[in-house]
């Protein structure tokens, strides 16, 4: 499983269904320059960028 896949299921499993994961992942990221999550983890510091952002909503924090 690649990173992109790890993420996209990892957020299934905490947003409860495939379409409000991949709503997430479709929106912009703080310190991405607009850019989305998807688009974000192409690279390994985008990657880094969308793990931080998601483990503290999977630990209860907001973003």
């Amino acid at each position: 499983m690649n990173r992109i896949e790890l993420i996209q299921h990892q957020a299934e499993q905490v947003f409860g269904s495939k379409m409000k994961a991949a709503h997430w992942l479709n929106q912009p990221i703080a310190g991405a320059n607009g850019s989305s999550r998807l688009q974000t983890l192409q690279s390994e510091a985008g990657y880094e960028l969308v793990k931080a952002e998601f483990e503290r909503i999977d630990h209860g924090y907001a973003s």
